[in-house]
């Protein structure tokens, strides 16, 4: 660990009740009880890191200028989710000195976690890690933890919609049915892909795939330049315009942007499943996915603290920003914090989600082409749950697809994480998608619609015909009014680059413009395009860099194309 010094707060103290605002988790009446975690071998598939990629990580931001800046320049970045860490991750390898400023008391933003009074986590999100992630990995390579990432069987899993018949008793024993695409190891992409969807006979049709195949034949020929122009479109119109059955959504596609983006298909742009399907076609193990062996704050966001502080740079936590002051000429003088603190730099790198962009962003910059298109971007809502029972549900290890109204994909946490580990008892952390009409109610009203969908996907162990029913011991409930934005059609346009017209502030984060949308991919590549862009920046301008006015011939369009 990096020197208490190095931190303004703890970095994992647990959560009150009363500091939690809405991220809030109420154990029912029932007295928890702990279990064996002593089983924390290694499971699922290898622990190897995928083959080598199609798309390669973004180059450092230090390749950008081959020396270090004249002089140390100091820069804030705020926000201490995967975008500012990374940022000021190859900031500090850049030879700048970052100071990190997190309003809250844990880092990782999004992917932010907490500890009850059992020592067990409760984390904002079910965080999976694909093998179509190249900057993500490469940033594991680099702070040498690849280690605790686990690599399950190179699969999809479904729950298949049946309808569980009882016995002559009227109880149900019937165990869930899955229905897998596999993805076979000897064949390299696209061919894996392709026998892994014809080798699956439970879901789609020789009819559904072949017309679906057709249609994805333009973004396999054409690739990232096609995905883009179908921003255009919904999911649900492409599908439509490509004269592909519906029920092919009905099967797979409304969970798969459920999952993506926790919208249904008729919302979600073509743009964002076409990338994700474009990667897992081009990449052999694009679509291989792994499981972090404990909670993000602690097993990644505190290597990447130790890596800033150990090599000049600060993580500052309990440091909320309240305004952004100017300067004369409109670029950024300080940055005004709670307590009357103020809190001066060189360069300024914005890694807040973007709801709270809109908020601080100083009113002189409003009528800033460059800012306009932020208004469109809105972070979509997202709830979490975890239950913890009595007794294991299901052994399967690895990420499900529950194909439900209400969930979004869920995994039973004590296989699928040497964290969570009990070899008696699940842990089943849940993702509600769409959410947005169960946030701000109750935890018990989350939890008893949580639970009728368990009813249908666990029938033997929950509700009233069960004949081996399973008891919650505990729950917790996160909710997230704004996660990631909203990733409808037609934002593209709307995505900020990471330079910005202000000549010392930039932006980072998944809304802004990178390939890989909002995922945690995105966040990563975010902050190391924004680092890039401080160290340009201050490579170009020497001793004069970072200063001027508002450059008011900027173009977004030179900014992507330099």
């Amino acid at each position: 660990m990096a020197p208490a010094a190095a931190f303004a707060a703890p970095l994992f103290p647990p959560l009150t009740a009363a500091g939690a605002s809405t991220f809030v988790g109420r154990h029912p009446p029932v007295a928890p009880t702990r279990g064996s975690v002593a089983a924390r071998g290694r499971r699922g598939g290898s622990a190897a890191p995928p083959a080598r990629m199609v798309v390669a990580p973004a180059a450092p931001p230090a390749s950008l200028t081959g020396v270090p800046p004249p002089t140390k320049k100091r820069v804030a970045v705020i926000g201490a989710g995967l975008a500012g860490l990374s940022c000021a991750k190859y900031l500090v390898d850049a030879g700048y000195e970052p100071v990190v400023l997190e309003a809250r008391d844990v880092l990782g933003g999004k992917v932010a976690a907490w500890k009850d009074e059992d020592g067990d986590w409760y984390e904002t999100g079910l965080h999976i890690f694909f093998g179509a992630y190249p900057n993500m990995l490469q940033l594991f390579k680099e702070l040498d933890i690849e280690d605790r990432l686990q690599w399950k069987s190179h699969s999809m899993v479904f729950n298949m919609k049946t309808d569980a018949t009882p016995d002559a008793d009227g109880l149900i024993r019937a165990e869930p049915q899955y229905s897998r695409f596999d993805f076979p190891g000897w064949l390299p992409a696209p061919l894996n892909g392709i026998v892994a969807i014809l080798r699956n006979t439970d879901m789609l049709t020789w009819n559904e795939k072949i017309r679906f195949a057709i249609g994805l034949l333009p973004a396999i020929i054409r690739g990232q330049d096609y995905v883009e122009e179908c921003d255009e479109l919904s999911w649900s119109e492409w599908v439509r315009k490509h004269n592909i059955p519906d029920r092919v959504n009905d099967e797979v596609f409304i969970a798969m942007s459920k999952a993506l983006n926790f919208i249904n298909p008729d919302e979600i742009s073509a743009s964002v499943i076409l990338v994700a399907l474009n990667r897992f076609l081009q990449e052999k193990e694009g679509s291989k996915m792994a499981f972090l062996d404990g909670a993000p704050p602690e097993r990644l966001c505190a290597p990447l603290a130790e890596h800033i502080t150990a090599n000049g740079g600060q993580v500052l936590t309990n440091k909320p920003l309240r305004k952004i002051e100017l300067a004369a000429d409109g670029s950024v003088a300080a940055l005004q914090l709670a307590g009357g603190e103020r809190f001066e730099a060189d360069a300024y790198v914005s890694a807040m989600p973007v709801d709270i962009v809109k908020k601080v962003l100083p009113s002189e910059w409003a009528g800033l082409p460059f800012f306009s298109g932020l208004k469109n971007l809105v972070g979509v809502p997202v709830i979490n749950v975890h239950l913890w029972f009595d007794k294991k549900l299901t052994d399967v290890d690895h990420l499900l697809f529950s194909r439900s109204p209400l969930l979004s994909v869920y995994a039973d946490m004590s296989i699928t994480c040497d964290e969570y580990a009990d070899p008696d008892r699940s842990m089943l952390e849940l993702v509600l998608a769409p959410a947005a009409d169960y946030i701000g109610k109750s935890d018990e009203a989350i939890i008893d619609a949580t639970m009728a969908e368990l009813e249908r996907l666990f029938p033997q162990h929950i509700g009233p015909k069960a004949a081996d029913p399973a008891k919650v011991r505990k729950y917790h409930v996160v909710q997230t009014p704004r996660s990631v934005y909203k990733t409808t059609k037609g934002l593209q346009p709307s995505r900020p680059t990471q330079a910005t017209p202000i000549p010392n502030f930039f932006l980072a984060g998944d809304y802004t413009l990178q390939m890989y949308l909002a995922s945690m991919e995105g966040a990563v590549l975010s902050g190391k395009k924004a680092a890039g862009e401080v160290v340009k920046a201050g490579g170009v301008g020497g001793a004069s860099a970072f200063t001027g006015g508002i450059d008011k011939s900027f173009s977004k369009q030179a900014a992507m194309e330099g």
